[in-house]
């Protein structure tokens, strides 16, 4: 009987990645040489201690920083296939923000109608067409799972929502532009267990059509939602991998002092 051979697992395509990257808030280095892979279709979720530059490095991403006077990069950061370096002077950062959307800790509605909310992008973009904004109002409000819960009441101000309806129509909001990346800071901070339960599945079915950057300081909440994992600490990353190898067989003993909550 011939033996059995098993291929060797593949390794993901990926869709960005992070090179020598630094930040600094004026004087002070927030970000000290980053390389990391973010593969497509993937969660990947950073991990740390308050302060250790997780949300730095993920608004980096969209070019968040570039509104506040003092802030400067360092290094790259690249989107693929395209291979654009999205902290280049030449790349507009509004463009960026169209193909990168960012869901915040707190739902930020507009005090528009639930309608407008999600087609805020899409008529930034210069859509106009009732058919066309109407049919992804649609698709997005359904691929955030909320569509149900709203579709009679699309002329309703947002903010009547729940905590954690408006944070799934923030999802939705991102998703109606159809960006390749989502980053989500902290998305389920201030929701109760049942609505954070809710996000984290529509975490789950949201990937198969774009990748997934997440900081989270639950330590649960990145073993069950993401695919990589990256551990930081004082603006370093210490350690990268498969979120079960990290959970389980970490290489470094700060890693795994971390996650056993023996520090941080």
């Amino acid at each position: 009987m011939a033996p059995i051979t098993q291929n060797p697992p593949q390794t993901p395509k990926l869709k960005a990645q992070s090179k020598n990257l630094d930040f600094y808030y004026g004087d002070f280095k927030a970000l000290k040489s980053i390389n990391m892979p973010i593969y497509e279709n993937k969660v990947t979720a950073l991990i740390g201690p308050s302060g250790c530059g997780k949300s730095t490095y993920l608004r980096c991403f969209n070019r968040m920083h570039d509104l506040y006077p003092g802030h400067r990069y360092g290094g790259s950061i690249e989107l693929l296939p395209d291979q654009i370096d999205l902290l280049h002077p030449s790349v507009d950062p509004i463009e960026v923000r169209m193909r990168l959307s960012m869901v915040f800790q707190k739902p930020n509605p507009f005090p528009k109608s639930i309608f407008e909310n999600v087609a805020y992008g899409l008529r930034v973009r210069g859509e106009k067409s009732k058919t066309y904004l109407e049919d992804k109002v649609e698709a997005a409000l359904k691929g955030a799972a909320i569509w149900n819960e709203v579709k009679d009441r699309l002329d309703e101000v947002a903010v009547n929502l729940s905590g954690g309806q408006q944070q799934r129509l923030c999802i939705a909001r991102s998703l109606a532009t159809d960006p390749e990346i989502i980053l989500f800071d902290e998305p389920t901070s201030a929701l109760d267990p049942i609505a954070t339960g809710a996000i984290e599945e529509l975490i789950a079915e949201i990937k198969n059509k774009v990748t997934i950057l997440i900081v989270t300081h639950n330590m649960q909440q990145a073993a069950r939602c993401s695919d990589y994992t990256a551990y930081m600490y004082l603006g370093e990353l210490m350690e990268f991998g498969e979120t079960e190898e990290i959970f389980f067989k970490p290489k470094r003993k700060e890693t795994e002092d971390y996650i056993t909550g023996r520090f941080g």
